[in-house]
């Protein structure tokens, strides 16, 4: 069933207001654990967040591609998975967001 333009155009802007705070979420994530890619999509998922291979891994190449996170290559099995991790780039600029999530919380539910 093919989608109303009303529903595409919803969809376009949840995804642009929410991909913030998806790379937010993966950021805090990788500096919690290492992660890799169907690993965030299962907890993005968790969240009410669907995002595709084909959306995640150009977030987390950009993120790197930003010194927000590093990957390294660990083996499952007999293949590779690519693993990423938060750099001290990163978990700064999580700390900073951080601040600007509380003050937008206050705003938009406390009403302060």
């Amino acid at each position: 069933m093919s989608k109303t333009k009303h529903e595409e155009n919803v969809y376009t802007v949840d995804r642009d207001l929410y991909s913030g705070l998806i790379r937010l979420h993966v950021l805090h994530h990788a500096t919690e654990e290492p992660i890799f890619g169907l690993g965030m999509i299962e907890e993005l998922a968790r969240h009410g967040y669907r995002i595709s291979p084909g959306s995640l891994y150009p977030l987390l190449h950009s993120l790197e591609k930003k010194g927000y996170l590093r990957a390294t290559e660990q083996r499952n099995g007999k293949s590779l998975r690519k693993v990423y991790r938060a750099t001290p780039k990163g978990r700064k600029a999580l700390s900073a967001a951080k601040g600007k999530v509380r003050e937008l919380f206050r705003e938009l539910i406390e009403g302060k």
